[in-house]
């Protein structure tokens, strides 16, 4: 049986998951108004995966017959300053959802609950992905390489 802090925290994870997945389509918006269609094809899929990441936690919670509500989210803005402000977004928000991760294994191997540590390191190994993906994608950004033309070298994140 899952720890009472741990089904608590992956409760409220559900609901950062889908916040997260909430911000890349918001970010995939923000590029498809400036045509850039294929940034926001990227940005598409990374919220799709977010998305897969709630689900992944909401069938571990139902396997493991526990009882709840999903977390009401907040909206979520379309606007940026620039393609480099909403990447770094994305960044941050990367970089707090490991933060979270490491706070739920925490609480996990404290309570000597091992089936919710096994579960979430598949996620602490993901975080390290991701956060490493989007740092690449900042870099490019900041590279000031016109993001037209960057549009074929996208597939390489994918």
């Amino acid at each position: 049986m899952l720890s009472a802090d741990l089904r608590k925290l992956l409760i409220a994870q559900i609901g950062n998951e889908l916040g997260a997945h909430q911000l890349y389509l918001a970010i995939a918006i923000y590029f498809e108004r400036q045509g850039l269609d294929r940034w926001g094809k990227l940005f598409r899929n990374q919220s799709v995966e977010e998305a897969q990441h709630a689900q992944k936690t909401i069938d571990f919670l139902v396997d493991n017959d526990v009882d709840f509500d999903l977390p009401a989210l907040k909206a979520t803005s379309t606007r940026f300053d620039s393609p480099s402000v909403a990447a770094r977004r994305a960044l941050e928000s990367e970089r707090t959802v490991a933060g979270q991760f490491d706070r739920l294994a925490s609480v996990a191997v404290a309570a000597g609950d091992h089936r919710g540590f096994q579960f979430l390191g598949w996620f602490i190994d993901e975080q390290v992905e991701e956060e490493a993906k989007l740092q690449r994608i900042v870099d490019l950004i900041d590279s000031e390489i016109n993001l037209f033309q960057a549009e074929a070298q996208l597939d390489a994140f994918e």
